[in-house]
């Protein structure tokens, strides 16, 4: 049976101890900010990437991988592995030109290379990521990987809360006429990811209010059903997450789950306070 390597972007939030025990391959976006480039997970952690937001002028900015960083990593792998499969699952495309550059390496790479569209970011990237690396170490075949993977996407929800309109403004996706309002009634938006694009739901006033929402919706979605995982992501908003957790407890008990703070990529477009909830069930 031939050896399956899992390859993924920074944008996947996993914790380096989780990435080098299920020998997870990332290659990492870029970040440039006051006039300096940092790759995401290697020159700039998410802690020091606030502390960079901080004192920025300006918004950062964040661009995918090369093709030729892709390529890189692909040939590495067939080098130290030759005759290996290669699964490379990234963000969503609609997001990020990070899959196409991907696509573009695995044509270009001497190794049999299968590039996936996650659909998702962040944690709910990870949960693809985790599972088709745990059953890779278990030599499970492709095609099966590839099923899993599916069904884990049709049953992962991502939803996400802005706790400042500021970061949406610079990133051009909504006007300062319209932030001027939000702010002024204290809105914090609340969006999904729904089929790989960032879909509006709607504004909240409170945490409290965005926290119920969150639950209820929750406990709809997993009546019946495993809850496999729960990642929250968060930039400077670790009460918020806490507070979350705490709620999807109270009406579904334990369950497997992750907080982490979330990559300077997302952060990026988010600014602090933001929160994500993510999860997946079977």
């Amino acid at each position: 049976m031939l050896m399956i390597k899992i390859v993924t972007d920074s944008t996947c939030d996993l914790p380096k101890e989780i990435l080098k025990k299920l020998d997870i391959y990332v290659v990492p976006l870029t970040i440039q900010a006051n006039g300096e480039s940092y790759l995401d997970g290697v020159d700039l952690s998410p802690k020091e990437f606030v502390d960079l937001l901080a004192i920025s002028n300006d918004l950062p900015k964040s661009s995918q991988p090369s093709v030729g960083s892709f390529l890189d990593v692909y040939d590495q792998i067939e080098s130290d592995y030759p005759g290996v499969e290669i699964l490379s699952i990234h963000m969503t495309e609609k997001m990020s030109g990070t899959y196409r550059s991907a696509e573009l390496a695995a044509e270009q790479s001497k190794a049999n290379v299968m590039v996936i569209d996650s659909a998702f970011i962040s944690g709910a990237l990870a949960f693809q990521v985790e599972e088709a690396a745990q059953m890779a170490i278990e030599e499970k075949p492709m095609g099966a990987i590839l099923t899993q993977l599916q069904n884990v996407r049709d049953q992962s929800h991502l939803y996400i809360m802005v706790d400042t309109l500021e970061y949406l403004v610079k990133g051009g996706r909504i006007g300062k006429g319209k932030a001027l309002l939000g702010s002024l009634l204290k809105v914090k938006p609340l969006a999904s990811l729904d089929n790989g694009e960032y879909t509006p739901i709607k504004n909240m006033r409170t945490h409290k209010q965005v926290i119920d929402y969150l639950t209820e919706g929750f406990a709809h979605a997993t009546k019946g059903k495993v809850i496999k995982k729960v990642s929250i992501s968060h930039i400077e908003a670790e009460g918020l997450a806490n507070r979350l957790l705490d709620s999807l407890k109270a009406i579904a008990g334990n369950f497997p789950y992750a907080i982490n703070i979330t990559s300077p990529i997302i952060s990026t477009h988010t600014g602090p306070g933001a929160i994500a909830l993510m999860y997946y069930t079977d």
